[in-house]
């Protein structure tokens, strides 16, 4: 048989040119700390301060030097260009300023000009305690039960089942399973456990152990006194009461229009999960990572990093170039690899807050109407828009604005915020969608029982007024803001006008 019909297999060489993109670590640790919130860059800071001998914190004072202070005033008139150049001339600054419209640069001020000092706990200049420190420290709800157990129940059982009802007590104040299967599990009488039970819920808070809502609040006006068979009635019937019934429930309980109002007034003072504001603690700060203000002379905005927030290293390379001398090749390897990745990583430091900053800037520059006029006035803006403004990618812009925070005019809002779809206008014009819920919200706000709107009608007064929107949108966003449908309002509302 023969092999003309395969050609033949020898071995050739080809050379081939592609290009491909290389994760390599710093890359990864450069786009990580663009991503990363003010307190993910400090703790990854101190493990790499802990892991790395050359590099240290940059404990010099926050005050501005003669210089500095020039060339700070020195960038008023400077173009953009200019002011990134600058700043490149430095591994690390105190205070990285972007311009805005105005061309001027954030001044942080002092007490002089009646800016509060950022971060201190106190009105004294040396009062370096942050607000952590001064805090109250307040007593937790358990200490408070069981020093009650303890003055209020002298005999041994009695207390072992109040304190074993109190292990059981979850943290709105009611207890985690009912009492029939905790007098079982504790192998007492159930009417002893009651007997104990009836008590503890006189404890203060008023309404603790209880083993439902209607348990709950009976408690709390059986303390005040007012637990009459009308309003026991009325507990009994919670259900008609969500439904806002009225007519059913002055039927039950045998009372008249003004009766039931005022019944209504006293449930709606109870706290019906008497444990759960007992052990708030306060909310952790929000710091923010970018300040911005009106500039003095009320034409622009200016913006910079948090100066508290802005991390600050330094390479020590006096200490890297004493040790090298002395050090084995294998040192002198290790030493290298970890001054490359000192020098790494305040560049990357570097380039994540130049790069905020820029982004910021710009998206202040597109929202420039909300910050003086409102929500109402909120453009449309996706990352895009700013990727193109800048000169970034779309996922750079995205890992910028997650977990940032910037403090303004009207409110510390995330950098997220300020990116909403947008929707077409009648005229041709676009909408923001956080425009359109504020307004429909407000809509919602303004109506009477007598005129409740429907989603249709929500629908036609927003094309009246320029917006072009279907009602199913009108129905989500509605959802979204939590509010009922218009015969669940005109319901509530009739409700209230009849009792």
């Amino acid at each position: 048989m023969s092999n003309s019909r395969y050609p033949a297999l020898t071995p050739r060489l080809d050379l081939r040119q592609s290009q491909h993109l290389v994760m390599t670590p710093q890359l990864r640790q450069a786009i990580q700390l663009l991503q990363f919130s003010n307190l993910d860059v400090a703790a990854y800071l101190e493990a790499e301060l802990a892991a790395n001998p050359l590099l240290e914190r940059d404990d010099r004072s926050d005050l501005p030097d003669p210089e500095q202070a020039a060339a700070t005033e020195s960038l008023a008139p400077a173009t953009e260009r200019d002011v990134t150049d600058l700043v490149a001339d430095t591994v690390m600054e105190d205070r990285l300023t972007s311009p805005l419209d105005t061309g001027d640069v954030f001044d942080p001020g002092s007490a002089s000009d009646g800016a509060p000092p950022i971060g201190r706990g106190g009105t004294d200049p040396h009062d370096l305690r942050s607000l952590d420190d001064v805090l109250e420290q307040r007593r937790t709800l358990r200490d408070a039960l069981q020093e009650q157990i303890r003055l209020t129940f002298p005999g041994l059982t009695e207390r072992r089942i109040a304190t074993y009802l109190l292990a059981m007590l979850e943290p709105s104040g009611r207890l985690a399973a009912p009492p029939a299967s905790l007098a079982a599990a504790l192998g007492c009488d159930l009417a002893t456990l009651e007997a104990v039970r009836a008590r503890m819920q006189r404890f203060d808070p008023v309404g603790m152990f209880s083993i439902d809502l209607r348990d709950c609040l009976a408690a709390q006006l059986a303390d005040r006194n007012r637990l009459d068979p009308a309003m026991a009635t009325l507990l009994d019937n919670l259900d008609l009461v969500a439904r806002h019934d009225s007519r059913r429930l002055m039927a039950l309980c045998a009372v008249d229009a003004e009766d039931l109002a005022d019944m209504l007034a006293e449930l709606r003072a109870l706290d019906p999960k008497p444990g759960a504001a007992y052990d708030a603690t306060p909310l952790p700060l929000l710091i923010p990572d970018v300040l911005m203000r009106p500039a003095p002379d009320g034409d622009g905005w200016l913006v910079e990093m948090n100066p508290d927030t802005l991390p600050r290293l330094l390479v020590n390379e006096s200490f890297h170039a004493r040790v090298r001398q002395s050090a084995t090749e294998p040192e002198r390897a290790y030493l290298a690899e970890r001054l490359q990745s000192a020098n790494w990583l305040v560049k990357s430091l570097h380039q994540r807050t130049e790069t905020i900053l820029k982004v910021a800037a710009e998206i202040v520059r597109r929202q420039d109407a909300f910050f003086r006029h409102g929500i109402s006035h909120m453009r449309p803006l996706v990352l895009r828009d700013i990727a193109d403004a800048v000169g970034l990618h779309e996922s750079t812009i995205s890992r910028v604005t997650a977990n940032k925070v910037m403090a303004t005019p009207r409110g510390t809002v995330e950098l997220k915020f300020f990116f909403t779809t947008a929707i077409a206008g009648t005229s041709g014009e676009t909408h923001s969608a956080e425009t359109v819920r504020h307004r429909i919200r407000a809509l919602v706000q303004a109506e009477t029982a007598a005129d409740i709107l429907s989603d249709d009608a929500i629908v036609t007064i927003l094309r009246r007024e320029g917006v072009d929107i279907a009602r199913r949108t009108v129905a989500k966003y509605r959802e979204a803001l939590r509010i009922p449908s218009s015969v669940q309002r005109k319901r509530e509302k009739g409700a209230c006008l009849t009792v």
